[in-house]
């Protein structure tokens, strides 16, 4: 009975709940008459999603915009970790560069990427760097956390048996500091897909956002729409991949149900 009840759970009442709402929504946009200029009902947006598929057009833009979420990620979460561990292992660097860091993070990236684009052009690069700006800071800040939430009676008995510092931050530092890692990578692949249409908004030739401008400039709302649900499955995807990930290395938070706590 508690697993028949689950699987109505996970399964059924999510179907359910879609139905409801993507059936009230074309119902009230038939009852209406809303103008699909204003909102295309969900009939419209899955022809509109249908015929983006089959484009040529749109698997280009689609491949260069998931190739700017993916690089601009790596880059921003290589970053992130390393600028990390010399943080919360160093006092010196955390007071030189740690108030900067804060100080850049401060700044809407909206005002900062048009900046970026001058600086290295309309081509894929300036996206990469938007990108990996805005997914730079959850895996710094996570990965600060994450070390420093090491036990400290854990350091003291290793240190006790003559351990080094490297012998330290493999066995204690960085596996109290692999869940909030994690969190963090988590943070940062949702919103790198957030960074690359940013950048696209700023300046492009090519890719998605490119082409939700396109859409937005004919009044094209169904395809608009249809972009937008693309993107969130992406942004889904990257997610459920980074969770599984997670789920095969630090098994044991599976095992006693921890869960780290996200910043």
């Amino acid at each position: 009975m508690g697993r028949g009840s689950s699987l109505l759970a996970g399964a059924v009442l999510p179907a359910l709940m879609a139905a409801l709402v993507f059936g009230g929504w074309e119902a009230a946009v038939w009852f209406f008459a809303v103008p699909k200029i204003v909102l295309p009902p969900p009939s419209a947006i899955v022809l509109a999603l249908i015929e983006a598929l089959g484009s040529s057009e749109f698997h280009w833009n689609l491949l260069i915009t998931l190739w700017e979420i993916v690089a601009g990620f790596a880059l921003g979460a290589l970053g992130g970790l390393l600028l990390g561990f010399l943080v919360a292992l160093s006092p010196l660097a955390e007071r030189l560069v740690y108030p900067y860091i804060v100080a850049f993070q401060t700044l809407p990236k909206v005002a900062v990427a048009p900046i970026i684009v001058i600086w290295f052009g309309y081509g894929l690069s300036s996206k990469i760097i938007i990108t990996a700006t805005i997914a730079f800071f959850p895996l710094l800040a996570n990965t600060i956390m994450g070390l420093r939430a090491a036990p400290a009676d854990q350091i003291e008995m290793l240190v006790s048996c003559t351990a080094t510092r490297w012998q330290v931050f493999r066995m204690v530092r960085l596996m109290a500091a692999l869940p909030y890692i994690f969190v963090g990578l988590d943070v940062a692949i949702v919103l790198s897909v957030i960074g690359a249409i940013v950048g696209e908004f700023v300046g492009a030739k090519a890719g998605l956002g490119f082409m939700l401008m396109q859409k937005n400039f004919n009044f094209d709302m169904a395809g608009t729409f249809a972009i937008l649900v693309v993107l969130s499955l992406i942004g889904v995807a990257l997610h459920a991949i980074v969770q599984t990930v997670q789920r095969r290395v630090i098994f044991w938070m599976n095992i006693r149900g921890d869960r780290p706590v996200s910043l």
